[in-house]
């Protein structure tokens, strides 16, 4: 009896280490390929747009290439989602890694501008659409994958695995784009090299899909699946089916606890490079290398704040993060505009900021599991967290250019991280303080 209670613990954490691996490991590549584009962004915009920019058709284009990637997010939490929720995680993981892999893979093999002229922009967009729909497929599924699998009590621990390896996506594409830029040219870099970071999303892809093929279907969805197929085989748990109305409403209360990480995490991680160099004068190093503190000060906070959160509630965890960044968010973008400054104290400040969004983003996909049944988990959260980034992520960019822009104040990024963080302090004090100790509802 013994040796089969011990082989039946070995088999459940072998499936949960599997559903960590094959979970967190798209999540990797979605946001490596984030971050490779965003770095080699002017390298690619030079390869794939008319050279003078001129001509309306090529402008159009360009502005949509930019944004397809946000807005077709929402559109494949949806699509993706729903898919999901009726046939399993595990299918529906398997084909959105499949299109973002393939996608990725292509952009380092398509013509330029030069060869094939106005095809080459359409051909990046439409790639790059692809690509908007699978990264919007693939957070629901992996968080419900995560904490599904969770052994009760570490579901914010599980969940922070999606979070943490955003961390390393992001610092996996800057150390690429270091290294490219140190070992080429810049013209090896314009012709060619550019494509190897895409090229390499390809054997990260298989790799991928192994570990996907090998995890099983989550108790969650078998559970949920058996009794919808069989009411009476477990009578005392029915599925809970909620409405079209209740869902929106839980997918809204979900943005409103988002959207103080999405700006935020935006703000800090990304944006943050781009606003040292136009706004700071930083060169392309420093900025690089405060992207990377940013993103170190983020990663080591998450798994901790996600662990923390199983123990004293998610509440408590994400609102200090988030009152923390509401009040720190000035003070440390005014250290990093202070030309006396030490490098040392700048570096700081970035990790700081990092380490804040982190505190937020550990126990967040747990949070968002739980304000769903298994019936629309995948979509409700995945929505809830694809919609938030669009607009207060995807958007914060250009709102933040334009703000500086029209008003000359260089503290217009903190503002709009304050803002969004004050909102999602007001939706996440309405958290219970139990939720973490509850069953997830199936």
């Amino acid at each position: 009896m013994g040796i089969t209670v011990q082989t039946r613990n070995d088999g459940a954490q072998l499936k949960r280490r599997r559903a960590l691996v094959a979970g967190s490991v798209g999540n990797f590549i979605e946001w490596y390929e984030f971050g490779v584009y965003g770095f080699f962004a002017t390298i690619i915009a030079s390869n794939f747009f008319s050279a003078d920019g001129s001509g309306d058709l090529e402008s159009l284009i360009k502005t949509y290439a930019s944004f397809a990637l946000a807005f077709f997010r929402p559109v494949g939490a949806a699509l993706f989602g729903r898919l999901g929720d009726r046939i399993g995680r595990r299918p529906t993981l398997v084909i959105v890694l499949l299109l973002m892999s393939g996608a990725t893979t292509l952009i380092g093999v398509l013509p330029t501008y030069e060869s094939v002229g106005i095809l080459a922009p359409l051909l990046l967009t439409v790639l790059r659409i692809l690509q908007g729909l699978s990264a919007g497929g693939e957070f629901g599924g992996a968080v419900s994958v995560m904490t599904e699998f969770a052994p009760p009590g570490r579901r914010g621990l599980y969940g922070s695995w999606q979070s943490f390896t955003v961390a390393l996506g992001l610092l996996a594409g800057a150390g690429i784009a270091a290294l490219l830029a140190t070992v080429l040219d810049s013209g090896q870099l314009n012709d060619w090299g550019w494509r190897i970071p895409f090229l390499l999303a390809l054997p990260m892809g298989l790799v991928a899909l192994w570990l996907r093929l090998r995890l099983e279907e989550t108790p969650s969805f078998e559970r949920a699946r058996a009794v919808q197929s069989e009411p009476t085989v477990d009578a005392a748990t029915p599925v809970v089916q909620p409405t079209v109305g209740e869902t929106a409403r839980a997918i809204l209360l979900g943005i409103g606890r988002l959207m103080g990480w999405s700006a935020a995490g935006y703000t800090f991680l990304v944006v943050m490079p781009t606003y040292l160099q136009s706004s700071l004068n930083a060169t392309f190093h420093q900025a690089l290398v405060a992207s990377v503190l940013a993103n170190a000060g983020f990663a080591v906070t998450i798994p901790l704040a996600g662990g923390l959160s199983d123990r004293i509630g998610r509440r408590a965890v994400m609102l200090t993060g988030t009152v923390l960044i509401l009040v720190l968010a000035l003070p440390l973008l005014n250290v990093l505009q202070n030309e006396q400054t030490s490098l040392t104290a700048k570096g700081f400040a970035v990790f700081a900021a990092g380490a804040a969004v982190g505190l937020v983003a550990g126990p967040g996909p747990a949070m968002l599991s739980e304000m769903f049944p298994t019936s629309v988990r995948y979509t409700g959260l995945g929505l809830a967290y694809s919609l938030s980034n669009a607009v207060f992520s995807g958007c914060a960019g250009l709102i933040i250019t334009w703000l500086i822009k029209e008003t000359s104040n260089l503290d217009i990024p903190a503002y709009f991280v304050m803002a969004t963080c004050a909102v999602s302090a007001i939706a996440l004090s309405t958290l219970r303080g139990n939720a973490h100790k509850r069953a997830l509802v199936d």
